[in-house]
């Protein structure tokens, strides 16, 4: 018989065994569920997290689209980049994976110091490029002695190549990589060396060139090595650009150029605008941004006063001279404020109030009508109208030739100039638009200023006639044409059309015109008709005057006058416009107009609108074919 002690340490013992017992049960029922939950109930979700500590998908770039000319003639192609990359999550120790590699490499202490201080910014498994651009023979011995050096991977990618170099730099722009910034917006920007447009048609078309990355599934293994490949997405090529240029206009165009220390030419379709030529002088070598720009040679380029990396054709912004004359006789014409027929008196300048307004020719030109206003280039016949005129409908005129204004067509950064009117000069400086601003801006000064491109657009609709015909500079983009806008009409009356045209065929083939001896062309049906334009950047004081004007070739560069012409041709049919801006080149007749002319020689000889244009045909691969 128990005892009572005995009996209450059997209760004791048989609570703590069932309780036991109890919590037993429940933790496997637990363990259970959740291997259930695991696998069964959540198996997709473990069975991608197993995958991704063993598969790696990788990004491949895509191939960038290439770039030709109205012919076909390729101006931007693709080229192997043998490089060597490193994955800092493949290796123990980064500063001995680039210890072991520049046995076979040069490794500068700034490069490794680049290095490490991307490795600790991105993730470990994103490979960062130790050299580029590598000579074969180096990549080569890589790729032999590659499986002994941790972390380091061979790579031949593709880079942008420029076979004509600085001849089209401002046209095409260049590629650059990318910055922290862009990186954060498109996984594609981060991949190593990728490389986005950052001028030109390289900019303003870079999703259209850029295409649509691929990927590439790996196994790997728990070191990051890649054992095979499991699965490919191919990426989708960008698309291939037709441009409208003409590359041997473009070639002559820079190579007269050249001649000069700095300016630009711009030759124009008066139909359809299309830009057959645009050049801007001096150039780069868009090659050197996009393999490394060494400091010495970009503080070259920086330091250069007449500003290689500047494009003067559509960002430069100057005082049209006496080429804005032909919107001023236009608009004095269209208001009825002046006859072409009425003579005026021309005896060296003017005088309004206290200020004296010069002509360019010190003793004058005597009697001038309309006509031979624009061959003489008569600044008092211009102080006269657009006294008559105002200001407000010189301003109308020039919005509507395109000057104060941009176009969007194909090249980034364009400058719009300046049109200046009442409320501009309130706006700017708080006063009120004075009459001997107006007289200036009837000559193509003061405030008023254009880009080579505006005074392209003003020659071609001038050429045109009916419509505000508009620049472009793309054709296609892959194997769609890109439509002609619509053009405005340019509500002109034809008889004053007429009579200015008149005046500017007399400019080069007439004597007395100040470009009969600069301007006039060879062959049988090559006739120009044209403006020459005289900027002046300096003010000319009193005691100048009085002593004698200084000649430019007397002054230090940056202050002589800027020579511009525009033209239109042939005279009987006109087709092409032709704008030439030569940067503190003194004379328009003597600086402009012989570039011009030359220039228009080789278009009127080669007539490139006449020739069958360069279509491009897409295959499989979306790639344009050199027909």
């Amino acid at each position: 018989m128990l005892h009572v002690r005995d009996t209450d340490r059997y209760d004791s013992f048989t609570r703590r065994t069932i309780i036991v017992a109890a919590g037993g049960s429940l933790l496997v029922t637990g363990l259970l569920a959740r291997m259930y939950q695991i696998q069964v109930l959540e198996e997709e979700k473990y069975a991608t997290l197993a995958d991704k500590n063993r598969v790696s998908v990788q990004l491949v770039p895509p191939l960038r689209g290439k770039i030709f000319d109205r012919f076909g003639v390729e101006l931007a192609k693709n080229r192997k980049n043998f490089r060597v990359l490193i994955i800092p999550a493949q290796t123990q120790d980064i500063d001995e994976a680039l210890d072991a590699l520049s046995q076979y490499i040069e490794i500068s202490d700034t490069k490794r110091k680049k290095i490490l201080r991307t490795a600790k910014r991105q993730s470990k498994f994103s490979p960062i490029t130790v050299a580029q651009n590598m000579e074969w023979d180096k990549f080569a011995r890589i790729n032999i002695f590659g499986p002994s050096l941790s972390g380091i991977q061979p790579d031949a990618a593709d880079t942008r190549e420029y076979p004509y170099g600085s001849l089209f730099s401002h046209v095409l722009g260049y590629v650059a990589a990318v910055n922290e910034k862009e990186a954060k917006s498109n996984p594609v920007l981060m991949l190593p060396d990728f490389r986005i447009g950052r001028a030109g048609v390289e900019q303003s078309s870079e999703l259209q060139l850029r295409g649509e990355a691929g990927n590439i599934s790996q196994e790997v293994n728990a070191y990051g090595r890649v054992i095979r490949e499991l699965d490919r997405e191919e990426q989708t090529p960008g698309k291939d650009l037709v441009l409208t240029i003409d590359t041997d206009l473009q070639q002559y165009s820079m190579d007269r150029l050249s001649e000069v220390d700095s300016g630009a030419a711009i030759v124009m379709d008066t139909k359809t605008g299309d830009i057959l030529s645009l050049v801007s002088a001096p150039g780069f070598d868009p090659n050197e941004f996009n393999v490394g720009l060494s400091q010495e040679t970009w503080d070259a380029l920086n330091n250069d006063q007449f500003k290689p990396l500047y494009d003067k054709a559509v960002k430069g912004e100057f005082p049209p001279g006496s080429t804005f004359k032909m919107v001023v006789a236009l608009a004095a014409l269209e208001a009825g404020v002046i006859s072409p027929n009425e003579w005026i008196s021309c005896y060296g300048a003017v005088t309004l109030g206290n200020g004296k307004f010069h002509c360019w020719k010190r003793g004058g030109h005597g009697a001038v009508n309309m006509r031979s206003s624009i061959k003489k280039s008569c600044d008092v016949y211009y102080y006269e109208v657009a006294k008559r005129l105002g200001i407000d409908a010189i301003e109308e005129m020039a919005y509507r030739f395109g000057f104060g204004q941009t176009y969007d067509f194909g090249i980034p950064g364009e400058a719009d100039g300046l049109v200046p009117s009442k409320g501009w000069k309130i706006a700017n400086f708080g006063e009120k638009w004075q009459q001997g601003e107006t007289l200036i801006a009837g000559i193509g000064q003061g405030y008023l200023l254009a880009t080579p491109l505006q005074l392209a657009v003003m020659t071609a609709r001038l050429a045109n006639g009916e419509e505000q015909v508009r620049p472009r500079i793309i054709r296609s983009i892959g194997a769609k044409p890109v439509p002609i806008e619509p053009a405005a009409p340019l509500r002109i009356e034809p008889e004053h059309l007429a009579i200015v045209r008149d005046g500017m065929n007399a400019v080069s083939n007439e004597q007395g015109g100040t470009a009969y001896w600069s301007s006039r062309m060879e062959g049988e049906g090559f006739t120009l008709a044209g403006k020459t334009g005289t900027a002046q950047v300096r003010r000319i004081t009193r005691a100048e005057r009085a002593q004698g004007v200084k000649k430019n070739e007397d002054l230090p560069w940056k202050y002589r006058d800027h020579a511009l012409y525009v033209a239109y041709a042939p005279v009987e049919n006109p087709r092409y416009a032709i704008s030439v801006f030569v940067e503190h080149g003194g004379s328009g007749s003597k600086a402009a107009a012989p570039v011009a002319r030359d220039i228009m020689q080789k278009v009127l000889e080669k007539d490139p609108l006449g020739v069958e244009p360069f279509q491009p045909v897409a295959d499989s691969g979306n790639r344009s074919k050199n027909t």
